[in-house]
């Protein structure tokens, strides 16, 4: 029997990646309705937070990448700190991280 090793610093910047693209993308409400599903409520008001302030941001300077490379840090920190708390959530993580890059 193999055992499968999760590489979770990469996990988490994945994750931080997708979670910042849906948050700016049009399956934004989709993603969010699925984040707080399988992560909660605190997850959930994050993502709304990042929602808006990247949306802002976009309208105030046409698109700068600078505010989607800051969201990324804070969700990298953020998940980082959730899955230390609660290791168990890694697969709905890594669900969660597909379907952001999906869209």
């Amino acid at each position: 029997m193999s055992t499968i090793v999760i590489h979770q610093p990469r996990v988490i910047w994945d994750a931080a990646r997708a979670f910042v693209r849906a948050a700016a993308g049009p399956g934004y409400h989709v993603f969010a309705s699925e984040a707080h599903h399988l992560l909660g409520q605190e997850i959930y008001e994050a993502l709304m937070d990042s929602h808006e302030y990247l949306a802002t941001e976009a309208a105030r300077t046409g698109g700068d990448r600078g505010a989607t490379d800051l969201e990324a840090g804070k969700w990298r920190v953020r998940l980082e700190e959730l899955l230390h708390a609660r290791p168990e959530l890694i697969e709905p993580v890594r669900v969660l991280t597909r379907r952001g890059l999906e869209l």
